[in-house]
């Protein structure tokens, strides 16, 4: 029997469970899944695909497909199939371990990308054909237009282009979050583009759900499983001091009349320090801001409580157990003060640009001139991917990276002589954040900024060897606009791999 979150009649016959469904997925093909940070992935379908690939492994049968989500995903979707090993290709964004171990022992390939880019390519056909979409929604209304779940990513893009449709009506997602949604329709390929008509954080473009061409949905799955972002530590020393030098950092910007007294619309990426900063705002003299970002976490939530922030445009929650049943508890308080939008909205650069954003991301690594590194341990192993990160960095009114000035006990230092991996360029950043201070490096040439990040951003453990470094490449560099010294600027990293520890040693 079918549930009320199915009230199309006619696609009620196309209920069936997980494994059924899964058997329509076949060996080689590509599949376009829901999921944005944890949130709004599909939960059974993909564990029943994981089943059937094992089957066929220990059958002596190869089975494996290409995925395609809006960012990183949940354990029963990222982590089944790895486990699995049925993950031929995968793009945008991975966060899964198992998988991350897998793409940097070179067993699947892995697309890392802009996320803004991924549905226009895909319209662009230089993805290839999709052959399925594995989509999770709250519910299907009886027009057969489906109501989103918690995030929205690429979904829009998915139900359009793939040739038949699975979707996933999740009892757990909050039937409240019907009219949260803002899924515009108005995007086209050059030369046909036209100005997307959105001038404020808060505007609403498009329609409050997805339109599907019911002849293409093949299957629908009924779950009522939660979606599985992890908990947010509690913010520690470092990361309390990185947002105590940005909440300094925006007065002085206010004071100077280059931010208005409730600043600009705030972006902000994943992670404890992000949550610090935003948590950070709530004592702030700073009233009716705004967010234009891709992701709505615990601090944005808390912010959105405080009354601090008015309203928060996103793509997704990315939310704590303990804050997503905060949320559904209270989703009827909500849900007029948050917008969710498809990803390549919510990470539009025009858009960013127009609404002057201020972006706060982290980063693995940035050099003494400005280069962030923020995908890449070592040069060569990829992390997670650069998500957003690039999308807001090169078009925010103001773009900040942070990070503690240490990792790994002290044994690596964030600051180097040379980043191993550029992800975004010197002309990119403008102002980087450790716990040791800030470095506002706008207008500055390449030496005003390698002087300013030492003196500000680099730990005592590693200042001296920074400078040391610093003042022999201005004597010995083959040019003095840049200086650097080319044998030795990744001498950092590659004594980390051989000793343990970037720091020198007497005798080494």
């Amino acid at each position: 029997m079918t549930s009320s979150r199915i009230a199309n009649v006619a696609l009620q016959s196309r209920v069936m469970d997980a494994e059924a469904a899964a058997a329509l997925i076949a060996p080689g093909t590509t599949v376009g899944m829901s999921g944005f940070t944890g949130s709004g992935y599909p939960k059974a379908v993909p564990l029943a695909l994981a089943r059937r690939i094992e089957a066929a492994h220990d059958a002596g049968d190869p089975f494996s497909i290409s995925v395609w989500t809006g960012a990183s995903t949940g354990p029963e979707l990222d982590g089944a199939l790895a486990k699995a090993k049925g993950i031929e290709f995968r793009l945008p964004y991975n966060s899964d371990p198992i998988a991350r171990g897998q793409i940097n022992r070179g067993e699947m390939n892995y697309f890392d990308m802009h996320l803004s880019q991924v549905a226009p390519m895909a319209w662009q056909g230089f993805l290839g054909p999709l052959d399925t979409a594995l989509v999770e929604v709250t519910a299907i209304l009886p027009d057969g237009s489906l109501v989103p779940a918690s995030s929205v990513g690429n979904n829009k893009t998915w139900l359009d282009r793939a040739n038949q449709i699975i979707l996933e009506v999740n009892r757990w997602q909050n039937p409240a979050l019907e009219g949260m949604h803002d899924i515009y329709y108005g995007t086209a390929l050059p030369p046909h583009r036209v100005p997307i008509p959105l001038i404020r954080p808060d505007d609403r473009i498009g329609q409050p759900t997805f339109r599907c061409d019911p002849a293409k949905i093949v299957a629908i799955v009924e779950t009522d499983t939660p979606d599985r972002n992890q908990a947010f530590k509690a913010p520690d020393q470092s990361a309390l001091l990185i947002a105590g030098h940005l909440m300094e950092f925006f007065a002085h910007e206010v004071a100077k009349g280059r931010l208005p007294a409730n600043l600009l619309p705030l972006q902000s990426g994943v992670g404890n320090i992000a949550n610090a900063v935003l948590t950070g705002l709530i004592d702030s003299p700073f009233e009716n801001m705004t967010a234009y970002t891709e992701v709505l976490q615990d601090g944005m939530l808390d912010l959105l409580t405080s009354g601090k922030l008015r309203m928060a445009s996103s793509t997704a929650f990315s939310l704590s157990p303990e804050a997503a049943h905060a949320l559904n508890a209270d989703m009827d308080r909500y849900r007029t003060r948050i917008i969710l939008r498809p990803q390549e909205m919510s990470n539009h650069p025009e858009l960013i640009r127009r609404l002057g954003c201020i972006a706060m991301n982290g980063m693995i690594e940035a050099d003494i001139y400005g280069n962030v590194n923020s995908t890449h341990v070592m040069g060569s192993a990829i992390q997670n991917g650069i998500g957003g990160s690039g999308d807001f960095a090169r078009n925010a009114y103001i773009s900040i990276f942070m990070a503690p000035s240490t990792a790994k006990g002290g044994a690596i230092s964030t600051i180097v002589p040379q980043v191993s991996h550029v992800d975004h360029i010197n002309q990119d950043v403008q102002v980087i954040v450790t716990e040791r201070g800030l470095a506002d490096l706008r207008g500055l040439a390449p030496k005003q900024r390698a002087r300013l990040v030492i003196e500000k951003c680099v730990h005592p453990d590693y200042r001296a060897m920074l400078a040391d470094y610093y003042e022999r490449a201005l004597r010995d560099s083959y040019g003095k606009h840049s200086p650097a010294l080319l044998g030795e600027a990744l001498s950092w990293h590659q004594r980390f791999i051989a000793t343990g520890s970037m720091q020198f040693f007497s005798g080494q």
